[in-house]
């Protein structure tokens, strides 16, 4: 089936709403799930509504909490989330970090004990909106693992997503570099779940560390494990990112020591933003920048049908794509969403209105 971004974003909202969120969290969370969708990445989307609801109720998650400056130390900025939804921490971070950035060329910050921050791109697209590059480093504490070590038969950490965006790369547009540090993000595996659909050889690992293709393994008991993209490389990649976002932070990495009896999903983040035009020059960085982009996406492709892009640019398509077409939604997934709005006290018409639903 197929729903409009604007009904997606309505129906999240009203929730958000009931689930006790403020007008403006509300609209802030809605907006950065369904912008998930549209870039093509419903594992970051708003099939993370029921398992957000669920960490309301539990207390797990916090609603209406605020970006909290803990340290404030020239270029140096620590922040606490205190269990509050990511999407709001992760804005009013990036807001902190581009003001002091502008005022000094960089800023050096932290994120811990946020819950979910979303799809990392999101922020790093923030930063390059107001012509600064960022680098983003994050882990998760509070839920048990989801990703082996490279050699290694079960899950140590998370998939420990990196980020990192340019802006002006495609004239207006930035490069965004945002990936997870395992062959595939643990939502995919969910969507896939959900779908009922087999997943790639070499992205998974079962309960007893033997590769396989069931998504099913990676929520069974005892779990499965994701496997670290370019094996040895991506490991390394992720176990960086452990490193400078869990201590760094303060929140801490993930050990069973951090564990929470309801795996809660809490996100530490390291990001360095700067102000390119402090360094070579804004103009020397603009045209190496135009120069080298073009150079690289100039490489005559293998398939005609499919031209050399950069870092954003497939995020890029697919949100023009849905804007006008709809987003896709899967049964399983669209039937968790609307289980959640009845236990927040939505009925079966509001929803039916509020979807518009064109299958």
């Amino acid at each position: 089936m197929l729903i409009q971004s604007r009904n997606l974003e309505a129906i999240a909202v009203e929730i958000l709403s009931a689930a006790g969120s403020s007008d403006d969290e509300s609209q802030i969370v809605a907006k950065n799930l369904v912008r998930a969708n549209l870039a093509g990445h419903d594992s970051h989307g708003i099939g993370m509504l029921p398992r957000y609801i669920a960490c309301v109720k539990t207390g797990e998650l916090i609603p209406n909490q605020h970006a909290n400056v803990v340290i404030d130390d020239g270029p140096i900025v620590s922040i606490e989330g205190g269990a509050g939804y990511g999407q709001v921490i992760g804005q009013e971070a990036m807001d902190v970090g581009i003001e002091r950035a502008r005022a000094l060329g960089v800023c050096t910050l932290t994120i811990r004990h946020s819950f979910h921050l979303g799809r990392i791109g999101a922020w790093g697209e923030r930063c390059a909106e107001a012509g600064l590059v960022s680098i983003h480093h994050v882990n998760a504490v509070g839920h048990v693992g989801n990703a082996a070590p490279y050699r290694g038969s079960d899950a140590r950490f998370t998939t420990n997503p990196y980020c990192c965006t340019i802006p002006g790369a495609r004239k207006s547009e930035p490069l965004v570099l945002d990936m997870a540090t395992t062959v595939m993000a643990h939502g995919k595996v969910r969507v896939a779940r959900n779908k009922g659909e087999q997943l790639p050889e070499g992205v998974l690992l079962d309960g007893r560390g033997q590769p396989t293709t069931d998504p099913d393994a990676l929520f069974s008991e005892p779990p499965g494990a994701l496997r670290p993209v370019g094996t040895y490389k991506g490991y390394g990649l992720a176990l960086v990112n452990e490193l400078l976002a869990g201590i760094l932070s303060g929140g801490g990495t993930c050990r069973p020591e951090t564990h929470h009896e309801n795996d809660t999903i809490l996100n530490n983040m390291f990001s360095v933003i700067l102000d390119p035009n402090r360094f070579a020059g804004s103009e020397f960085f603009q045209s190496e920048l135009n120069l080298t982009v073009k150079h690289v996406t100039s490489s005559p492709p293998m398939n005609p049908a499919e031209p050399v892009l950069i870092p954003g640019d497939p995020e890029r398509e697919n949100t023009s794509k849905r804007e006008i077409e709809g987003i896709p939604i899967d049964e399983n997934s669209w039937g968790l969403v609307v289980n959640t709005a009845k236990s927040v006290g939505l009925t079966s018409n509001q929803i039916s209105n509020l979807a518009q639903l064109v299958t």
